[in-house]
This record gives structure tokens, sequence and C-alpha cells, in this order.
């Protein structure tokens, strides 16, 4: 199906154009894609009651710093993830996209901001993430800095035309890395001061969880991903596989929980809640194919996208209370 018109929930010149600081400060701050800050928020929330756990106390005035500084390298990501697709013509071909979900913030392509005016607010939020991490490093020493070049690295070799990680078959990989083991283990060692097992095995669920949303989101950007090199793994399993790769994906975040269950570090419930997060996904699957209809396939993005929030609640509340 062609888009001949930019849909009424798309972003839209002339409701953000205007040179006043409200105007531009609203066009800078929708960007971003803030809706989409869970993705972030949620792992730093579940790293830091991990940690703090661990450590018998919290460190409130760290985790916020923790927490502001992965928001601001995500929205960076969002952005830079704009320019990167406009520039390969991803974004401008794509014409089955299920906005908010897939195909970019659309700023670039309905000429809300330009190209130069993107990639220079992606760096500048770099700038602000990267000032927040020094003042982080100051409180914890220099593995802060390692963490959040590594946190940076990605968001700009993900979507870098030269690179592009999203297109070479590891990017969902690279994804689980940056939004699962960089903030829960990261913010789990801010308060904690220690790199356990533990720490990597509920890391493992919540980057898996964000990994799927960007997983299912390929889907219905399959067509204009290919058409311009950019071989995501949909592209490459195909939606068969794809399907199955999803589902799989879901298994080994539920093992990963049931293992800290068995080894007594969360609680017998969380295995409960793990189960159900499990069946939702097994349902959620149901949206990839070839015969599956548009709206079926937003209801499964939307609700693997609850999945995330869900599972990632339930793993900062059990971590409260794990031994």
């Amino acid at each position: 199906m062609i888009k001949d018109a930019v849909s009424p929930l798309e972003p839209r010149y002339e409701d953000l154009a205007g040179n006043g600081f409200g105007r531009k400060a609203r066009r800078h701050f929708l960007a971003t894609r803030p809706k989409f800050l869970t993705a972030s928020v949620l792992p730093v929330l579940v790293g830091t009651a991990w940690g703090a756990t661990v450590a018998g106390g919290l460190e409130l005035g760290v985790a916020l710093l923790a927490l502001l500084a992965t928001a601001l390298v995500h929205c960076a990501s969002n952005v830079i993830n704009d320019v990167g697709d406009d520039i390969t013509g991803t974004d401008r071909d794509n014409v089955d996209y299920i906005h908010p979900y897939t195909g970019g913030s659309r700023f670039i392509t309905n000429g809300i901001m330009s190209v130069q005016e993107m990639h220079r607010w992606g760096w500048i939020l770099i700038g602000m993430a990267s000032v927040l991490g020094l003042a982080l490093a100051l409180l914890k020493g220099p593995i802060v800095i390692a963490l959040g070049l590594a946190g940076i690295a990605i968001a700009w070799l993900y979507s870098a035309p030269a690179v592009q990680l999203s297109g070479k078959g590891v990017g969902e990989f690279f994804l689980m890395i940056a939004f699962g083991v960089l903030p829960v283990c990261g913010a789990a060692w801010l308060q904690s001061g220690v790199f356990d097992l533990g720490s990597l095995l509920i890391a493992i669920p919540v980057g898996i969880w964000v990994m799927l949303i960007l997983w299912i989101n390929e889907v219905p950007d399959r067509k204009a991903d290919a058409a311009n090199g950019k071989l995501t793994l949909v592209v490459r399993l195909g939606l068969d596989r794809a399907r199955l790769g999803y589902r799989l994906l879901h298994v080994a975040a539920f093992a990963s929980i049931i293992t800290l269950v068995a080894m007594s570090s969360l609680p017998w419930w969380t295995a409960v809640g793990a189960a159900a997060i499990l069946a939702g996904g097994f349902k959620a699957a149901a949206g990839i194919g070839e015969q599956v209809t548009r709206p079926v396939l937003t209801r499964s993005i939307e609700m693997t996208i609850g999945l995330q929030a869900l599972g990632s609640i339930l793993l900062f509340v059990a971590a409260i209370f794990s031994h």
C-alpha cells in the first residue's frame, strides 16, 4: 500500500514549524521519539534495584545521573538512526511503515528538520550525555567512561552508513547489549561495585525484550530495508524463520529468569510472571507472517512493547526482593 499523504498521526511541518524558542524546543524534543524511552529507562531501573539490593542501600544521586545519561544516549541513537536511514534512502522509500512504531520519526522525511539539523542535534545529545558520564566517573571511577564509550559507540555504529551494524545482521544483538547488558550491569555496578553472574543473567531478558521490539518492527520495514541494502535479520531470515527466532528469543529470556529463580536469587513468583510474558510473546509472534494483516501486525508490535515494559517492571520489583 502506497501512502499518498502524511497520516494524521505523523508529525507535520505545519504543526511544528516556527523560529520561536518554544517551537524549536518542541521539535527537538519530539525528534528524539520520547515515547520509547522506556526501552532505556527501565533497564537502568532494573540494574539499580539489583545493585542497591546487593549493596544494602541506594545511592539516589548516582542512580539519577545514570538514568539521565542513558536516556540521553538513547535519544541520540534515535536521532542518529533517522539521519543514517535518510542518507541510505531507507525511510524515504518505505511505504509500508506503521507510525509511530516503524519507519523512523519522519522528521526528515516530512521536512520538519533537515538532515544537518538532526545530525547536529544527535551529537549535542551525545555531548550532554558525556558531561553526565564524566560527573559519574568523578564519583565512581574510570570504568564509567568505558561503559559510556561502549554505549555511544554502539549508538553511532548501529546507524552510521559507513558501518551500519543495523544492516549487517548483527545490529539486533548489539542492541541487546546496548539496552540490556550495559545499562543493567552498569547501573548495578554503580550501586554495588560488583559485576557478577546475577546481574548478567537479569540483564539478558531485559536486553532480549528490547531486541524483540526492534525485531518485530523490522517486519513492515523489510521491503524498503532490502531495497536499500539494509539487510536486517528479518530480511535475511524471511518471515517464517523470523517468527521462529522471535519465539526462541522469548524462550531464552524465560530460561535466564528461571535460572535466577533456581539459584534462589529471585523469588519464586518471578517465574510465574516470566511464564506469562513467555505466553504473551508466543501470542505476539502470530503477527509475523506473509498473510498477516496490517492491524494484526500492529497489535503484535504493541504487544511486544507492552511485554518489554511489563517484563522489566516484573524484574525491577523482583530485584528489590532478591537475595
